[in-house]
Order: C-alpha cells, then structure tokens, then sequence
C-alpha cells in the first residue's frame, strides 16, 4: 500500500487531506504532539467524518489511519523518508518547528537515493512553498542543490471548510470531524518533481498564483466580512450572518470587488470568479456546520495582516485602480471586532478604540493607502453605532451608484 504522512493530525489534515488520500489507496499517518489522538489514531486506526450540510448528516469512516508521534524526531524523520508524498496542515506559524524532522526525512531520502518526493503545503500562506523550502535548506544546507532538484513543494488551496466540533457532537470520538459537502483540492502543477500522484479530488492546475488569490482574497475574505460584521449585529453564528440581507449585500458586493481584482492581476474571465462567489455565499449557509463568528474572525493581528485577506485584497484592487469600498467595510468592521476569549483582536480593537483607526491600520496592517482615510470614516461610524443600512449607503454613494432600495 502506498504511504501519505500528514503533517497535522488537526482538522484540515483529517476532515479533508488524510480522508482524500485514504479513499486513494493510501495509508495516512498523522503527525502531531497531540498523545491523546496519536493514541486514539493507533488503537482505531481509523476515525469518522461527518459530512454535514442543511440536508442533513453522512458519516464517513477513514480507513488505514495511524498516529505518529511528533516529539519523536527519530521516528518521522523514517516515516518521511519511507513515504511516497507527504503534506503539512499545522499552521503558518508552527512550520519553523517542524523543518528539522523534515529534513532529517529527506537527508535519509537522499543517503538512499530514493525517488522524487512531493510536499503538498497546506497553510494559509502566500509563498508558504519558498518559506518552508527556507527553513529546510537552513537545516540540511549540504543538501541544497537536491532539494531544488529533487522535492517538490507544491502549495495548495483549502477551500473545505472544517468547524471545530463541539464536545457534545463528538460523541465520545475526540477524532470526529465536522466538515462540509465541498472537497475539492486545487495544487500547484508546475510545483511537483516526478509523477503527479492519483488522488481523488486533487485539481492540478497552472499557474497557481489564481487559486492562491482565489482562496485568500475572495474565501477567506468574504468569510471574515461575514464574521466581523456579524458580531457588531449579535450573530453568533455564520449562517445567521449571511442570512442577513445587509451582511449578505456586503459579503457579495466584497466578493465582486475583490473578484474583479483577481481577474485583472491573473487575466482570466469573470465568469469563473463569479459562479465561485456565489457558490460560497451559498456555501455559508450551511447551518448543520455550526461554524462560528468568533471562530471565522478571531486573530485580527493576522487577519488583518498587510497581505492577508482583506488588506491584502484592497491592494491588489488598488494596483489595477479598482473600486474596493465594501473590502474596506470588512477592514473597519474587523477593527470594531473583540470577542472576550481573543486576545489578538482586544489587543487590535483597543488600539484602534485609544489611537485611532489610520494609526491601528499602521501598526497592524501596514497599510497607508489611498482608501486609508475612507476606512477611518466607516469605522468611525460602526464604532459610533451607525446603523450598517446607512453605512452600507454611504459606500454606495462613494462608491458612484446609486443608492439600494
């Protein structure tokens, strides 16, 4: 049988990574520090999914699972280095920690002279591929030139969307997953050394840089829009959010703006971009999901990042000239944003509540734009309690059309 390590035991790598390779004839061996799911994943050796959407639920067992303890950097680095392909799903921010047992995989490849190897990246990160190459070159610098030729550090576009599931929905399975009917896996094509394995779903596609685009600046950006201006109207739940008429003209009108930026920087039709927007407006509705505004929105420090979802969008609009209005209703309503157990945005919100929204834009976003001012002036009004009508009135009006009735 052939072997899939997933960096990442969480619910990225089980609910939608390690479930497509299992169903492609693979075994999955999970990675993570987590000793009750790597002991869980090795007594079962296999776990549920539930595939929820507003028609109901469909359980789905994945066969062929085990745990690998990452603590151990002896025991994968082997399971690297035995494997056919590999893929990481553990967050921008651990990949530092995860490059030396890494590389210690590959090194033993190479000391084998073992076949090209693919490392399917699946991190919310532009240039998530050059980053991790980085950090395992600096670990394996004797190893540099083989690296470049030899293993691929193909960048993905996680579009699934997979809620934590609550302790009670478990069932007493802390392996349980929640995840969406949607699970299709676009990857760089031109990123892979050797063959492109035969995996259910896996899109290849050329050039990449589109789906990349696609995800952060149209997905995960409409989702937050919809989480940030949910919880100034009380929602606690996405699909309450996006069933709100006004949080809903938002979201899509966002969707369009940032849509026609991404078209114009990949030189694609609309078309495509705009059955996608659609198709996620549609997608957030799903009520069986029970994703959260607090979880959609949480972390503004990097949510609100200079080349992270929102501010990342307006950019690229303001690059090509383009109308970006309801992307910056997104940014000052994510200023507005401090649910009490997120320490990232009580930190943002507070700033930007002492010091203004311009000098929380500075400091947090890097940005000092044209539309800087524009944003100022919505936040000062969200933060006012205006109502999100007249608000979205006004960006209507600055905008240059006409008012909506």
């Amino acid at each position: 049988m052939k072997k899939f390590v997933m960096y990442g035991a969480g619910n990225i790598g089980r609910g939608f990574i390690g479930q497509l390779f299992s169903e492609s004839g693979y075994s999955v061996g999970f990675v993570d520090i987590n000793k009750e799911v790597i002991a869980r994943l090795n007594n079962d050796r296999s776990y549920p999914v539930d595939i929820v959407s507003n028609d109901g639920i469909e359980e789905k067992i994945v066969e062929n699972a085990y745990g690998i303890d990452g603590t151990d950097v002896e025991l994968v680095s082997e399971e690297i280095a035995n494997a056919d392909i590999m893929a990481t799903a553990i967050g921008v921010n651990v990949l530092k920690f995860i490059a030396k047992p890494i590389a210690q995989g590959l090194k033993k490849r190479f000391e084998r002279n073992a076949k090209p190897f693919n490392i399917i990246i699946c991190e919310n990160l532009i240039g998530a591929d050059a980053f991790l190459k980085g950090l395992i070159k600096e670990q394996i610098p004797e190893y540099a030139q083989r690296i470049d030729n030899e293993i691929g550090f193909v960048e993905a576009s996680i579009g699934r969307m997979v809620p934590v599931v609550p302790e009670e929905k478990k069932q007493g399975n802390p392996l349980r997953v929640y995840v969406e009917p949607y699970n299709i896996l676009p990857v760089d094509k031109d990123a892979f050394k050797g063959e492109i394995p035969e995996v259910k779903n896996l899109y290849p596609f050329a050039p990449f840089n589109l789906f990349i685009e696609r995800k952060l600046f149209m997905h995960n950006m409409s989702h937050a829009t919809c989480a940030y201006l949910g919880a100034l109207r009380g929602y606690k739940y996405i699909y309450e959010a996006v069933g709100d008429f006004d949080i809903k003209f938002v979201a899509f009108k966002a969707l369009c703006q940032s849509a026609t930026a991404v078209a114009k920087e990949n030189g694609v039709q609309m078309d495509f971009l705009l059955s996608h927007a659609e198709n996620l407006i549609y997608r957030f509705k799903n009520k069986e999901l029970g994703d959260t505004v607090e979880r959609v929105g949480r972390d503004t420090i990097r949510k609100l990042g200079s080349n992270d979802r929102l501010i990342g969008a307006i950019n690229l609009a303001e690059k090509h000239n383009l109308p970006c209005e309801y992307l910056c209703l997104g940014v000052a309503a994510g200023l507005c944003f401090a649910p009490e157990s997120d320490e990232s945005s009580k930190e943002v919100c507070a700033f930007a509540r002492e010091f203004g929204a311009k000098s929380a834009l500075e400091k947090y976003s890097k940005y000092t734009g044209k539309m800087s001012d524009f944003i100022c002036e919505l936040y000062k009004m969200l933060s006012n309690g205006v109502c999100l009508t007249e608000v979205i009135e006004y960006c209507e009006e600055k905008s240059g059309k006409a008012i909506r009735v």
